[in-house]
């Protein structure tokens, strides 16, 4: 969530909230710094042009809020510049609601779902009416073509805010067209298909039985046992062994760290970044494991295991190495072991996880954000150098960010010992 968002939506009352319910601290430092422009960019306009449907909301002069369902062909809504949105405006049922509420206060906020994929964008805007009669030329950028709904006006959007919202709660939907295309698959195959085959040839047999987009790039895997039984300890900071057939049907081995509390023995999670431009591990996993996959593997494996004892942590996470970091300070929680967390990422709504360590770790939690203008980068210098004299720190992410604190740990004549960091190659 981006300073500028924070800023609208974070009203006294909302602070007021935040602070009785524990997580005024984890969002507080959201406010920090100068507003951004909040431009839209390559993921936010392709989840636009994408939508078939919005939910805007307005407001009356009586004070009272209305909520309004637009839609039309998908993309329906345009991109009209990295700020500005807009759409042509459908006949309807000649209430004019909205119309009106705009006319007297041009603030509207945005919903756009994709249900789908359990995936939700917000937007705060000013919005602006737009005549065909004054700009006819306007009126036809926003128009579909081959739709042949009646357009009354455009609505044009000046964006103030955006963010990419949690999918948790999200019931998966499915439109008509959705639905018909999978129906169309099935009723051609004249066999049901067997069962796949179980990726990999370990002794420890698990079912892929819930997935979520944590982000849009992010998917968490839960994987279970066959028997929904108890599974292998995997202390904080173990990963599993995970294959994976490519695209081109080699079979190999990714490692993925746990991001499953530790105390629990029901159930495994993985967290998969998928990276377009990667290996192709990333990719097959999120092209083709659905619910009901099934692996066989070998039991957690843990090469970035936690101190035990008493010693201060400091625990270091960038981007997706998140993942055995929020298992560690889950463990060190839990035996009282003091520590702080800092988790940096290029922008909020790519950092998975976020919102729940911001609510579990209010108190330890510090959150860096390296293209949000505003908002300073992890000073990894000064993070080292402010740590406890025996402090164990535990790094893990990008080799930049593994390097620099192992760079500013030798400069401060810290024992290698105590610089533990978690890199698969």
């Amino acid at each position: 969530m981006a300073s500028a968002f924070a800023r609208i939506a974070f009203t006294p009352n909302v602070r007021a909230a935040q602070t009785r319910m524990g997580s005024r601290d984890g969002y507080r430092q959201l406010e920090t710094g100068e507003d951004e422009i909040s431009a839209l960019g390559p993921m936010e306009a392709e989840f636009i042009a994408g939508r078939d449907s919005l939910y805007q909301g307005t407001v009356g002069e009586s004070g009272w809020p209305y909520v309004q369902h637009r839609g039309g062909p998908p993309g329906f809504l345009k991109v009209l510049d990295e700020r500005t949105i807009g759409y042509a405006d459908f006949s309807g049922n000649r209430q004019y609601l909205s119309v009106g509420n705009m006319a007297g206060d041009d603030r509207v906020s945005l919903f756009l779902m994709d249900y789908a994929q359990q995936r939700r964008l917000k937007i705060w805007g000013r919005a602006r009416l737009v005549d065909e009669s004054l700009e006819p030329d306007l009126i036809a950028r926003l128009e579909s073509p081959g739709y042949r709904a009646r357009v009354e006006r455009g609505v044009v959007i000046h964006i103030e805010a955006y963010d990419w919202n949690c999918p948790k709660y999200i019931t998966p939907r499915y439109t008509k067209a959705q639905v018909d295309d999978l129906l169309r698959s099935v009723s051609q195959e004249t066999q049901p298909a067997p069962a796949a085959a179980p990726l990999g040839s370990g002794a420890l047999a698990l079912t892929v039985t819930g997935i979520r987009q944590m982000t849009p790039r992010i998917r968490a895997y839960e994987l279970r046992p066959a028997d929904w039984g108890s599974l292998p300890e995997a202390a904080a900071g173990a990963h599993l062994n995970i294959p994976v057939r490519l695209a081109d049907g080699a079979l190999v081995t990714r490692q993925y760290s746990l991001a499953t509390h530790p105390s629990r023995r029901d159930m495994y999670e993985i967290a998969v970044l998928r990276e377009d431009d990667g290996r192709g591990g990333s990719a097959a996993i999120h092209a083709n494991w659905t619910i009901g996959t099934r692996l066989n593997l070998d039991p957690p494996l843990n090469h970035f295991s936690l101190h035990d004892d008493a010693r201060p942590a400091v625990l270091i996470a960038g981007g997706i190495g998140i993942t055995p970091i929020k298992s560690m300070a889950q463990a060190l929680q839990a035996r009282g072991t003091p520590f702080m967390l800092h988790y940096t990422g290029r922008r909020p709504e790519e950092m998975a996880y976020r919102d729940r360590l911001a609510i579990e770790f209010p108190q330890q939690l510090q959150l860096y954000f390296s293209r949000v203008a505003g908002h300073a980068r992890m000073d990894v210098d000064a993070l080292v150098r402010s740590a406890a004299k025996d402090a164990v720190f535990y790094v893990c992410g990008p080799a930049a960010l593994i390097g620099a604190v192992a760079t500013s740990a030798g400069k401060l004549g810290i024992a290698p010992e105590r610089v533990q960091f978690e890199s698969f190659t």
